[in-house]
C-alpha cells in the first residue's frame, strides 16, 4: 500500500446544504479536499454505519458540497475504509483515527488500497514462453 494522504482536525466548522454548522476533520487525498462529519465519524467508529464523505470548500467559510464516498469500519475492527465513488479505496489506522478525535494527534496518514483487478491480472499473466492450449471436451 501507498501513502494516498492524510486525516487532520483543527476544529474546521462547515456550514451544510440546511445552513447549519457542523464540526468536520478535513479528508486530503490526492490533492482533493474532504470532510467527515465528527459526530457521524463517532457514530461510524462505535456502530459499524456509513458515514458520508463530502466535498469540502472554501470561500470566506468552508461548505460542505455533495457526498464523494462512504466510509466504514473494517471487517477485521482495525481501521476505517473509505470508499471514493470516482477515485478508489483508501484505509486509515483505527488507532491513529481515534487519537485525532480525542486530541492526542492532529494529522493520520491515509493508505490507498490496491485495486484487486490489477492483482488478479499480474497473478493469471503467463511467462513469455509458455502458450496457452485450449482443449475441446
Amino acid at each position: 500500500m501507498e501513502r494516498a494522504g492524510y486525516i487532520k482536525r483543527n476544529g474546521c466548522l462547515a456550514y451544510d446544504s440546511e445552513g447549519v454548522l457542523q464540526e468536520v476533520i478535513e479528508v486530503h487525498i490526492q490533492g482533493s479536499r474532504y470532510a467527515i462529519r465528527t459526530a457521524g465519524l463517532a457514530g461510524a467508529i462505535t456502530g459499524r454505519v456509513f458515514v458520508q464523505v463530502e466535498e469540502l470548500t472554501h470561500n470566506w467559510n468552508y461548505y460542505l458540497g455533495l457526498t464523494c464516498g462512504l466510509a466504514q469500519v473494517s471487517v477485521s475492527g482495525k481501521a476505517l475504509n473509505i470508499n471514493l465513488f470516482n477515485n478508489g479505496s483508501f484505509t486509515v489506522s483505527l488507532g491513529a483515527l481515534r487519537s485525532i478525535m480525542y486530541g492526542k494527534d492532529k494529522y493520520a496518514f491515509i493508505m490507498k488500497i490496491p485495486d484487486q483487478s490489477v492483482q488478479l491480472a499480474k497473478m493469471k499473466r503467463l511467462p513469455q514462453d509458455q502458450m496457452q492450449i485450449s482443449a475441446i471436451v
